[in-house]
């Protein structure tokens, strides 16, 4: 196997730049001649050869690795432990001080300098085969990575090792495979990827060969490394690997990170260097007093080591140890890996935890817990008997903002669950969906049939960028004009309206509403819950998108896991 490059290594401030790329922007005839390949043959086995040593493999450069035996002294020697091997020597040199003086010296020093050696190396044995036996699960994950690609190269295709891809590779894609690598998209049939890694967003996006955004992350012709093929078929050429992916890029801002020490460990390190003056100050003390008194110098020293050892406390290591494990243990029962025993402290004094990754410490399941419309913040009932607290679900303000949750909702129950409770339904779609589809089933009572009776014209779906989702609509209430329907983050709601919906009247959005509505964001906000903002808007003969800033509504639905 060809070596990595040391160009390899990148400087942590350069990881963090925005990377300026063109491969997703020139055409499909200049990007073939830049890198030397064939859309139908690929590349040659020289070329692919030639490629392979100069960029080496395409796998991410694993950080360095701490031998065995540098762990195993770590904890035998590190921290704690060197206290009470400083102890430990002290016995012996007091023990052998007295043999010398003594023809029969007391085995006090020796059988203290015994016990505390034993201490030391058991609980340092512990706690290394504790951390290996962690680190060898977590070894275990590197087969997440993409295993075998599907390459064509001098007109064959050929199922190789997805390390020995090599940029300019023309590389096939299907439903279930991870992309091996970034790649330029050359032909798609109703091709899908999961970006959530990358992007953050739930749903699979769209990938085409149409170049559709200056950002490589939003264009839909770039599929990246990592990512995973849901839907559909694909065929691209490979711009980009290992480390020079977009994910290479991440996982280098993530192993170039300083984790420091953990609070535990802070704690014993200010502990030792108290206790530590401590019992210097006092033996170097009481060997000056027996000194002055008289004794002989040898007895003054035995004394001053004496006093010095008696001052480590010889069973706190093996304390702390033992209660760490055991609580590794019991978290380990309940299916969570501690890599590091210091780590459950951390844990244990954590008072905030946040995430953004529904489904990370919850069951991915969200339902609408409080909505602000008519000036008030309304409370749903989140039971799943519905038998707790409810609002009225025939005021003016609902039934406006009823409409926009189920028209500009993508989501759908799963068939043949007419048996099953609304709340325990299985539905296709994003989470945050999926609860405001159980919320407006349970008001209106057949969302589906209600879609199909005002038709969907048009749609731009969520992303992360504009953050909001906008859907055009048929209506069945005898109005002909279209009617415009929008959800998203609420401040991207609020810049695009200037009326808003109260008690069946639409009133100006002027800047006392503004402070109402952002009140009520920060206190829905301040739940712990998701904020949705949702509007509305009657399109005219002349109406354009660009009209969207006379949206008549403005509401915020509250979501929690």
């Amino acid at each position: 196997m060809p070596p990595k490059k040391g160009g390899k290594e990148r400087n942590l401030e350069n990881l963090k730049k925005e990377v300026e790329v063109d491969t997703h922007k020139i055409s499909l005839q200049e990007l073939f001649k830049r890198y030397q390949t064939d859309p139908v043959r690929g590349l040659t086995p020289a070329k692919a050869a030639a490629n392979l040593e100069r960029d080496g493999l395409n796998a991410l450069t694993p950080p360095k690795k701490v031998p065995e035996w540098v762990k195993f002294l770590k904890c035998v020697f590190g921290g704690f432990a060197l206290l009470l091997w400083t102890g430990a020597v002290l016995c012996f040199v007091a023990y052998t001080i007295q043999a010398l003086s003594f023809e029969e010296p007391p085995d006090d020093n020796l059988y203290l300098g015994v016990v505390l050696t034993t201490v030391v190396i058991l609980t340092g044995v512990f706690s290394y085969f504790q951390e290996a036996k962690s680190n060898s699960i977590m070894e275990s994950f590197g087969s997440m990575v993409p295993q075998y690609a599907l390459c064509i190269r001098d007109g064959e295709k050929l199922t190789i090792e997805a390390q020995y891809l090599v940029v300019g590779d023309i590389v096939e894609v299907k439903f279930g495979d991870r992309v091996p690598a970034d790649i330029r998209i050359l032909e798609a049939r109703s091709f899908k990827v999961d970006n959530a890694s990358l992007t953050g967003e739930s749903e699979p996006q769209q990938r085409t060969p149409d170049y559709t955004h200056e950002n490589q992350l939003e264009t839909k012709n770039v599929a990246f490394f990592s990512t995973n093929a849901v839907e559909g078929t694909a065929t691209g050429c490979v711009i980009s690997c290992g480390d020079d992916t977009v994910m290479g890029r991440i996982a280098g801002l993530a192993s170039g990170l300083d984790t420091g020490d953990t609070p535990i460990a802070k704690e014993i390190h200010h502990f030792i260097n108290i206790i530590t003056g401590v019992a210097v100050f006092l033996g170097v003390t009481f060997f000056i007093v027996a000194f002055v008194l008289g004794y002989h110098w040898l007895d003054a020293v035995i004394f001053l080591i004496g006093i010095i050892v008696a001052n480590v406390p010889e069973g706190l290591l093996a304390t702390v140890t033992v209660c760490l494990t055991l609580t590794a243990k019991r978290m380990a029962q309940k299916n969570c890996l501690v890599k590091n025993l210091e780590a459950v402290e951390t844990l244990g004094s954590t008072s905030c935890i946040c995430s953004d990754k529904t489904g990370t410490l919850t069951q991915n399941r969200m339902t609408v817990a409080h909505m602000w419309f008519d000036n008030q913040i309304q409370e749903a009932d989140t039971t799943e008997n519905q038998t707790g607290k409810g609002f009225d679900k025939n005021q003016k303000g609902w039934k406006s903002l009823e409409r926009i949750a189920i028209l500009c909702n993508r989501a759908e129950f799963k068939p043949n669950q007419e048996n099953v409770s609304i709340l325990k339904r299985d539905v296709l779609g994003d989470a945050s969906e999926a609860g405001i589809l159980k919320c407006t089933e349970l008001s209106n009572g057949n969302v589906m049939d209600y879609r199909r009776r005002n038709k969907k014209v048009c749609e731009v779906p969520f992303n992360s960028t504009n953050k909001f989702q906008v859907s055009i609509h048929i209506t069945d209430d005898g109005d002909p004009r279209h009617l415009l329907v929008m959800k998203g983050a609420p401040e991207r709601i609020l810049e695009k309206c200037s009326t808003i919906w109260v008690d069946g009247k639409e009133l100006r959005l002027d800047n006392e509403w503004k402070d109402r509505f952002e009140t009520a964001y920060m206190d829905l906000g301040g739940l712990g819950e998701r904020v949705l903002g949702f509007c509305e808007y009657r399109l005219d003969e002349k109406s354009t998108l660009l009209d969207s800033h006379l949206m008549l509504m403005i509401s915020t639905s509250q979501l929690k896991a």
